[in-house]
């Protein structure tokens, strides 16, 4: 069975603390460690900072207190995007007549990284070939975005995050809006991208129950981080505790391989 380097951080977050102009903090005294080849969900209740810390995460909003280090560096010095994978959590809701294809839309993942003169090359779809087929979208290629069903799409953007052949992929709410026969191809893609391909998953998601079956680690946000355990342990001590769901305050922090 795959297993998570403990040895490797390569994400830190450390004594984080963000608000929104002047209110109240999102986000508290947030420490937290994703270790290489980690699968980690996010959960918590509305508004606990789940999306504000996976933000952080990727520099789009600046901490006022804290820092976050990516691969051993400083966030706003870091500069290796392309091995940095992110789906957010409006993805696949966008206008269904944007008429671009499914190889379009992945090449611009590739795009991202280019200045704006410069072409593509072979080994750009090389690479969109190959992403296209990890997540068995070869065969849509041509077709358009908004022609596929929600579980097509997410695959596309998916394959639009592994074509720069990402360490790390963060994911926003992907299973939201999507029936239960997609959540659990959806899921198995993701298995697969960590086991087979080593790819660390920082997975954001209100579905505590479905979680607890797929990730290794569940961090819950609160404000605060008030756990990071493996989910037989989030089970048991939030059954012991008998409280669900959003109810849960568990206070500990364990790490296990």
């Amino acid at each position: 069975m795959h297993k998570v380097d403990h040895n490797k951080n390569i994400i830190e977050v450390e004594n984080v603390s963000f608000g929104y102009d002047r209110k109240e903090n999102v986000l508290e005294d947030i420490t937290l460690a994703i270790h290489k080849g980690d699968y980690i969900g996010l959960v918590g209740p509305n508004g606990a900072g789940k999306t504000t810390l996976l933000k952080a995460m990727l520099n789009l909003v600046t901490p006022q207190k804290g820092k976050v280090k990516l691969f051993g560096t400083d966030i706003a010095n870091f500069e290796e995007w392309q091995r940095i994978g992110y789906i957010p959590q409006k993805a696949v809701h966008f206008d269904a007549n944007f008429p671009a294809s499914v190889w379009e839309v992945v090449m611009m993942g590739r795009s991202a990284n280019k200045k704006f003169f410069q072409r593509t090359k072979g080994a750009d779809r090389v690479a969109v070939e190959e992403a296209l087929r990890k997540v068995g979208m070869w065969e849509n290629k041509d077709r358009l975005i908004g022609d596929l069903s929600g579980g097509q799409q997410q695959r596309v953007f998916i394959a639009r995050a592994l074509v720069n052949d990402p360490e790390v992929i963060f994911l926003d709410e992907p299973t939201t809006g999507v029936d239960r026969h997609t959540q659990d191809s959806f899921y198995a893609l993701l298995k697969k991208l960590n086991q087979d391909l080593g790819i660390t998953l920082v997975l954001v998601s209100h579905d505590i129950e479905r979680l607890t079956q797929e990730v290794m680690h569940i961090a819950c946000v609160d404000k605060t981080l008030t756990c990071h355990v493996s989910p037989e342990e989030y089970l048991a001590e939030s059954q012991s505790l008998h409280v669900r769901g959003e109810d849960v305050k568990i206070i500990t922090h364990h790490h296990h391989t």
